[in-house]
């Protein structure tokens, strides 16, 4: 058992029906519990300003962390806007607010400025939240939290079961949260989300210290916090799945004007992209190049259920693109700002190509020793950048800078420059 797993044991949690259990979790079997209710009951979703006024006095007032979650549409709607934000803290209880209407918490992101908010996967509710003005300026994320600890499983259900003691009904995941009214099930279960956020926090954040990687941690959650949003995607529409088999300009010029025209559709109607047209459906019709609707409809994606209104719409994108003159068809591939593929290195650049092995190795090594992921002791894109461009001094303090200039945090560069420092001197054969 680990330290994480002995503090949730010590830990009076609720399971089913009201009491806390007399293990803090574990049954006398040593099985995980169902949680099967929210410990204070399912609470009311919140629709109105006067309730969430009273929200936001009670969390204001509450004390310790607040765990924070979200629930998105993705697969139903356009976008990934929240359409329910779950909260709980110790002397508030849980909330569920209902962001369609009231889509302004900014007050409510106000009022827990400086607390620490703790988030499964911070990264993919953060946007969302940003939108309707949450924004946190500390906060604690359990799953990156379990990757630094060398958890196997890092999914809240895992998690919580393997941490806590306790097995979370996750059947909910996936649905139309766009859905009105939200049906009790899923009230729930969207409660129980938040219910043993920072019980989690808490076993996991001895865990961390145990091991030595708390301060680590801190750093990778300041990261997530003070990061801007992100960029807008270049030419978003060259992420088409099956783009590997459209290879002319001319039928690229057609997966353009096919993905632009489904977005705007999508956007307009408020439906995910796919519900208006596949991404097969596109690559379908750039390769066969259709000069008119009977062709189009005989292609896969554009069959008997779609009407001739629609078929027009998408025949006319095609033509657009096929009208295009020679100028201005879109190149193939995308402009490469960093390094060419690894795959290239060998030919264009045999050194390189020898140092990228190396550093490779050594940081896989590293990684197993530590028991981290790689990709969270060091981002694969920041070797490849280091051992391609290297420092022109290739000591340990050379490469240090290196690794800071592309964002590396101080753990990170304390750990990997040695070993990458090591790898950078290797030659080429």
């Amino acid at each position: 058992m680990t330290d994480a797993q002995e503090t949730a044991a010590a830990t009076s949690l609720r399971t089913t029906g009201g009491a806390p259990p007399d293990d803090g979790g574990s049954s006398a079997t040593g099985a995980p519990v169902p949680l099967l209710e929210p410990r204070e009951g399912i609470p009311p979703v919140i629709t109105d300003e006067a309730a969430l006024a009273e929200v936001i006095a009670a969390f204001a007032a509450g004390t310790g962390p607040v765990a924070v979650d979200a629930e998105r549409a993705s697969g139903y709607r356009y976008g990934q806007r929240a359409y329910l934000v779950q909260l709980r803290r110790a002397g508030a209880g849980s909330a569920l607010i209902d962001p369609v209407a009231c889509p302004d918490l900014s007050a409510l992101g106000e009022a827990l400025s400086g607390v620490e908010w703790v988030l499964h996967a911070a990264t993919q509710d953060l946007p969302c939240l940003r939108e309707i003005g949450m924004v946190p300026s500390r906060l604690f994320d359990t799953e990156l939290a379990g990757r630094l600890a060398g958890f196997p499983r890092v999914g809240l259900g895992a998690m919580v079961e393997s941490v806590l003691g306790f097995v979370l009904e996750k059947g909910h995941s996936a649905v139309d949260w766009s859905t009105r009214p939200l049906p009790e099930p899923w009230l729930r279960y969207a409660a129980l989300d938040v219910e043993l956020l920072v019980d989690l926090r808490d076993a996991l954040e001895k865990e961390l210290d145990r091991q030595g990687k708390l301060e680590w941690a801190r750093q990778e959650f300041d990261a997530i916090a003070s990061a801007p949003p992100p960029e807008p995607r270049k030419d978003p529409w060259r992420r088409t799945s099956g783009m590997h088999k459209v290879r002319r300009r001319r039928q690229l010029a057609v997966v353009r004007e096919l993905w632009e025209t489904r977005d705007r559709i999508a956007q307009r109607r408020d439906v995910s992209p796919g519900k208006v047209l596949s991404d097969a459906a596109i690559v379908e019709a750039a390769l066969a190049l259709p000069s008119q609707v009977h062709a189009l409809a005989a292609l896969t994606g554009f069959g008997h259920r779609m009407g001739r209104r629609q078929l027009d719409q998408w025949q006319a994108a095609v033509d657009r693109a096929r009208a295009l003159p020679e100028t201005q068809l879109p190149q193939p591939g995308q402009q490469v700002t960093g390094p060419p593929p690894p795959r290239a290195w060998a030919d264009k650049d045999p050194a390189a190509a020898a140092r990228l092995s190396a550093a490779r190795a050594a940081v896989s090594a590293l990684a197993e020793r530590i028991d981290m992921p790689q990709e969270n002791l060091i981002t694969p894109d920041t070797v490849r950048r280091v051992c391609w461009e290297p420092p022109k001094s290739t000591d340990v303090e050379s490469t240090a800078a290196a690794l800071a200039g592309y964002g590396a945090r101080p753990w990170q560069v304390e750990l990997v420059a040695p070993a990458l420092a090591e790898a950078l001197s290797v030659q080429g054969a």
